[in-house]
């Protein structure tokens, strides 16, 4: 297990899908822990690491990246999150600093378990294995219409699509469905979020519900 004692930090993850506006929130969310005086340590899936970074680029931008199966997807996935959380995020949470991580293991439950229609006892299994009891203390889903978020992506993109940016609007409508309905299930772990909204506005919502989440 990777904690062997109760840590005193917290790990907050990012979920949602391409062009939800993650990385900008977690970002903004990081500077107000930091005008609070705590140490903040912002991070990725996949990479954080430098193995997990490698992993990331045999993912996402090699050539041969679209005769990936399913399965090797997702051990790839869940292996940088096994380095991620030893080398990086348990020792941070043990030290008492706010761990801000885009994208964690519910990542791999929707894109892999939902939307690659893997079964969910081995994606669950697999997921549990790579983070041992290192598990979030909320989930942040900044949700978004399908059509909205591969807009955004088209206009940000300097260079081509990204493996998983090549990806069709019904593979994406799955990955949507998928984070709304584990947000159904558990709804204490989970803070949905409009994405829609201007990015001030989504700011402040995210900071508002975080600091009740922290009392």
């Amino acid at each position: 297990m990777p904690l062997k004692q109760k840590p005193v930090g917290k790990l907050i993850t990012f979920e949602g899908s391409e062009g939800s506006g993650k990385s900008t929130q977690i970002a903004r969310l990081a500077n107000h822990f930091q005008l609070l005086g705590r140490e903040v340590l912002t991070t990725r899936e996949p990479g954080g690491t430098e193995i997990g970074e490698h992993i990331r680029s045999i993912i996402v931008h090699n050539s041969k990246g679209d005769e990936m199966c399913a399965e090797t997807e997702l051990l790839l996935f869940t292996a940088a999150r096994a380095q991620l959380v030893r080398e990086i995020i348990a020792p941070a949470l043990l030290r008492g600093a706010i761990v801000l991580c885009d994208r964690f293991l519910d990542s791999t439950t929707v894109y892999q378990g939902v939307a690659r229609n893997l079964a969910m006892d081995p994606v669950n299994l697999i997921n549990q294995f790579a983070v041992g009891n290192v598990m979030p203390d909320l989930t942040v889903i900044i949700d978004v219409p399908t059509e909205v978020g591969l807009a955004r992506v088209r206009q940000r993109a300097s260079d081509l699509p990204d493996r998983m940016e090549r990806e069709n609007i019904e593979f994406y409508n799955k990955v949507r469905e998928g984070y709304l309905l584990l947000a159904r299930s558990l709804p204490r772990k989970f803070l949905v979020i409009d994405g829609t909204q201007k990015e001030d506005a989504l700011e402040k919502e995210i900071w508002h519900d975080i600091q009740k989440f922290l009392g």
